[in-house]
């Protein structure tokens, strides 16, 4: 394409007038016969004239039956070829008869002869084009000048696993197709710069107009394309109006790399003689298809949703313009398309627009939110997943955003920590840009669930929120391309957070259950006291079991680490305890095994907070099938 179309426009110029004149070339003078003085002798003039008769005669539609339904150019490629070489032999002597006597009878003859000549090439031009219309499609036109051999394509075929035979056939498919192209342009080329010389420019664009709009239309409906105006767009459910966009993105990729493209290049082939007429065919051509496909997204941009997820959409148009801005400009680089151009950047602002509009709707509703909803047992708050799913989505387009959103820097006047504005890539001010801007609106999310945190009346579970909603932000932020927007240092600085959240609800919920036993657990004591404490740890274990039983820690590694936190806080002081007393007690007196906690633990937090018994009701998932010591 950008051989074909990227090529220094030449300077315009109108088409032929029947009755305008040409100086001729100067040429030296035949031998033989009169000079007329312009290059051609009265003998010559004379016997193109008498060549001209029999031929243009022979193939006057009108004359015979044979001649009206038979085509020349299928027929008797030599003898078409004969036709169009008596034609401008015809033309020329008719210039050196309007300059040496305009009313000389053989003038009339010859004029009489070209309008006979003119009809026969007008039904040639109409019957191939229409007869032809499967090897003249745009994707053959376009796959045939993109240099795609029948040799590779035999390859493709074969490597897929095609039979050797039906390789062989599909490649002398493929030969054959672009063979008929190639004989079917070269014949409209001719008759095309037969008929603009002889003066019928505008005959051979009109006939050629109509077939070939008729293919854009067609393709054009056949993908979907259809005309809308904003109160109907307006008026659509979301569904469908998401269906359209769905069928608009294919559309206009088959539409510029096919459609567009190959009527480009046969419009270019059969019009190469005149750059004007080229453009002003294809122009008619493709104009009123072009401008339906790009007005389509302006009316989209300009469809009010409120709805912050329908901003992929628009993004998803935006990218389908944008990636091929290239071709578009190419296509359509014609002055009189210039309308088309104009289309596909007004969509695209239009769509810019929306989106700067659109994610501002999205930290407007972030800033806003004042929902009073408790999340039961601390676990991942609903702001957090939809927040988080969303950016997490944004940063899908983050190399579009840049473009989007040029110049998007953090607020002016923020009290928030300005270490959450330093760009993680310095080197690169526009992702540095969108890098900030995330980190800035999840520093929101943030700020706000610190607010939600704080209604619970459990300062532990207030610490629990925070560490389940804060591992759930840096889970997305490490599974997607926040990743490398935001940097291992904030990663890093939040980790740290998250576990310093979850030792502190450690430290509230249950090492106070360390109260229940002695400061050296190992020290010599009475029976009945250590009877006391064996009581009093597992009620106080039982307590907690019971009162922590409808928590939630859904991400397995933030449910590990306060497993093996509580496990190391509780285990080994009542190990020690319980090696240096429990022959000193009744084993009846003894509820609780050192192995058990972990066992409870296990089912406490693992059972994702189902779990509404208390280890004195239920027995414990110890790996000895039984409790140590709990009664029946």
């Amino acid at each position: 394409m950008r051989n074909i179309c990227f090529h220094p426009k030449m300077p315009s110029w109108a088409s032929p007038s029947r009755t305008a004149t040409t100086p001729p070339t100067p040429s030296s003078q035949p031998s033989g016969g009169s000079s007329s003085g312009h290059g051609l002798s009265v003998s010559e003039i004379d016997k193109i004239i008498q060549e001209a008769s029999e031929m243009v005669e022979k193939w006057d539609p009108d004359a015979t039956s044979y001649a009206r339904v038979t085509s020349l150019f299928y027929e008797n490629k030599r003898e078409a070829a004969q036709f169009i070489k008596c034609v401008n032999s015809l033309h020329r002597a008719m210039k050196v008869l309007v300059v040496e006597d305009s009313s000389s009878p053989k003038l009339l003859v010859a004029h009489g002869l070209m309008v006979i000549a003119m009809k026969r090439l007008q039904k040639e031009l109409y019957q191939i084009l229409s007869m032809n219309r499967a090897y003249l499609d745009p994707e053959s036109v376009s796959a045939r000048s993109s240099g795609v051999s029948a040799r590779s394509s035999t390859s493709d075929y074969s490597d897929e696993g095609l039979p050797e035979d039906g390789a062989r056939a599909a490649g002398d498919s493929i030969v054959e197709v672009e063979e008929a192209s190639a004989v079917a342009m070269a014949d409209l080329r001719s008759i095309a710069e037969c008929m603009i010389v002889s003066g019928y420019a505008k005959e051979c664009v009109s006939i050629y107009h109509v077939i070939r709009k008729s293919i854009i239309d067609e393709g054009l409906f056949r993908l979907g394309v259809e005309k809308l105006n904003h109160s109907r767009v307006r008026k659509m459910e979301w569904e469908v109006l998401d269906l359209k966009i769905k069928s608009w993105l294919n559309a206009v990729k088959v539409s510029i790399r096919t459609l567009f493209t190959g009527e480009r290049i046969l419009c270019d082939h059969v019009f190469g003689s005149s750059e004007a007429i080229k453009e002003t065919c294809f122009s008619a051509i493709s104009r009123e298809g072009a401008m339906l496909i790009f007005d389509f997204p302006e009316l989209v941009a300009q469809n009010k949703r409120s709805s912050p997820e329908k901003m992929f959409r628009l993004l998803d148009l935006y990218i389908a313009i944008s990636d091929h801005w290239p071709e578009i400009e190419s296509i359509f680089a014609f002055d009189s398309t210039a309308t088309v151009r104009s289309q596909a950047i007004t969509s695209l602002i239009r769509l810019g627009e929306s989106v700067r509009a659109m994610l501002a709707d999205f930290e407007a509703s972030l800033l806003k939110d004042s929902s009073t909803t408790m999340v039961p047992g601390g676990g991942v708050h609903p702001i957090t997943v939809h927040s988080m799913h969303y950016l997490s989505l944004l940063t899908d387009y983050a190399n579009i955003l840049s473009d989007i959103f040029p110049d998007w820097p953090p607020p002016s006047k923020s009290p928030l920590p300005e270490s959450y504005f330093n760009s993680p890539h310095p080197e690169d001010g526009q992702v540095s840009a969108i890098s900030q801007r995330l980190a800035w609106l999840i520093l929101i999310l943030l700020c706000k669930l610190d607010v939600k945190a704080k209604r619970y009346k459990d300062i532990a579970l207030t610490y629990l929120f925070l560490a389940n909603n804060l591992r759930h932000v840096v889970s997305k932020v490490r599974e997607s391309n926040l990743n490398g927007l935001l940097g291992g240092a904030w990663i890093a600085r939040h980790e740290g957070k998250i576990k310093q959240f979850a030792l502190n609800y450690v430290r509230l919920a249950w090492e106070p259950l360390l109260s229940a036993l002695p400061e050296d657990p190992s020290a010599a004591i009475t029976p009945a006291v250590a009877r006391d404490h064996f009581s009093s740890f597992g009620a106080s274990f039982e307590e907690a079991y019971r009162k922590h039983s409808s928590t939630i820690v859904s991400d397995p590694k933030l449910r590990d680490e306060i497993k093996f936190s509580i496990s190391r806080k509780l285990v080994w002081p009542y190990q020690t305890f319980y090696d240096a007393h429990k022959m000193t007690v009744d084993a009846a007196t003894i509820k609780l095994a050192p192995d058990d906690i972990g066992n409870y633990l296990s089912d406490l937090f693992f059972s994702s907070g189902n779990s509404n018994n208390s280890p004195m009701s239920s027995p414990s998932p110890s790996s000895h099938g039984q409790r140590s010591g709990w009664p029946n």
